[in-house]
């Protein structure tokens, strides 16, 4: 395969990429989307964006520069999202169309002659195992994991047309500390971290119950979903009120992690796990369970330590010893962060994708490459 640079000989203007997600108003996908929309949007190529309403993601995107179209994505009644897709997609005139998920596959039409534009390729990008059903007008995917692309391959999809590609970690810059005192935690206390949706597959609440059986440690929570008000009452239930934070929906990852000591990924269930490449990219020693995503990245007692799920006697016990011992917190903290630079970086994930366009671009003809 030629490299970009070689093709960029051949091809003198930028690329235009339509990015369209569905999304929950908070979630680690949703991060992921904005990151990856800027992160295009930065290295030259035109973007537009297509997605749900949502005041936080639609302002960050409209902030930097990017042309937004808010669409509903409704059920299978839903024909005018459909219809809209379809005018905006005439309008802008796309080499790739991105979808994020299903629901934006489904309502994305696949290139057609009557359509009367140049074509365009449909670019499914699977954070998750999903109905492969939901896919037939996509042309190529992208997952963010070896064994989804597996999945999409056990489903009789064909692997030439599939290609895994890392998420990448967004490391902002820090501008000013969080102060601890902000959330009422002392600065001596062991303070751990954890982030994403407020949901039953992140298992917010086996964390807490572990953290019963470590004295003097604080957690900060950061994030929203439906499960708030429920873990607030396991929280108090567990006499836990004076020691854990629920901060809610943050966009200041860098100071949450540069302000804690250890990062906790607790989850049941993460086809990925956004948290824990973000955690080696702010050099915090990682816990982690061996949910789908994070079992295929995390070295056990290498670069995190890694707790079978809803495990939390093991929870606890991976808590105690990273408290009680810094010598281990710095080589995690240093290997997770080699981990990050080799194979997590905003400019290796944007390069991929791009190779990855301007591949299937020449496979279809659409392109120049010698």
């Amino acid at each position: 395969m030629a490299s970009r640079r070689c093709r960029a000989r051949f091809w003198s203007k930028s690329l235009k990429i339509l990015q369209a997600m569905a999304g929950a108003p908070h979630g680690g996908a949703e991060t992921a989307f904005v990151d990856m929309c800027l992160a295009l949007h930065e290295s030259g190529e035109q973007v537009e964006v297509v997605t749900r309403p949502n005041p936080l993601r639609v302002t960050q995107l409209e902030k930097a520069g990017l042309k937004v179209h808010e669409l509903r994505f409704g059920n299978t009644l839903d024909v005018y999202t459909s219809f809209r897709m379809k005018k905006i997609i005439t309008n802008f005139q796309p080499h790739i169309v991105q979808t994020w998920m299903s629901r934006a596959a489904q309502k994305t039409p696949r290139w057609n002659a009557s359509m009367k534009i140049p074509r365009y390729i449909v670019v499914s990008r699977l954070g998750g195992y999903y109905k492969v059903k939901h896919f037939r007008q996509s042309d190529y995917f992208t997952t963010i994991t070896p064994d989804i692309k597996r999945f999409l391959t056990d489903n009789a999809v064909v692997s030439d047309k599939v290609r895994h590609i890392n998420n990448f970690a967004e490391t902002e810059t820090v501008m000013r500390s969080l102060d601890r005192k902000t959330f009422d935690t002392p600065d001596n206390a062991p303070l751990l971290l954890s982030l994403g949706r407020l949901h039953e597959s992140k298992a917010f609440d086996t964390l807490m119950k572990a953290l019963v059986s470590v004295p003097g440690v604080y957690l900060w929570i950061a994030g929203e979903g439906p499960q708030r008000e429920e873990l607030e009452k396991l929280r108090d239930d567990l006499g836990l009120e004076g020691r854990v934070r629920f901060l809610g929906w943050r966009d200041d990852r860098a100071a949450l992690f540069q302000a804690a000591d250890i990062c906790v990924f607790p989850s049941r269930y993460e086809p990925f796990g956004t948290v824990f490449v973000q955690s080696w990219a702010q050099k915090t020693p990682l816990i982690t369970t061996d949910a789908d995503g994070p079992r295929q990245y995390v070295k056990d007692c290498e670069d995190g330590l890694v707790v079978p799920v809803d495990d939390v006697a093991a929870m606890t016990g991976s808590i105690r010893r990273l408290v009680d011992d810094k010598a281990l917190c710095s080589v995690l903290a240093a290997n997770g962060y080699k981990r990050y630079k080799n194979e997590f970086t905003k400019e290796q994930s944007v390069r991929s994708y791009l190779d990855f366009y301007y591949d299937v671009l020449d496979r279809e003809g659409l392109v120049s490459v010698v």
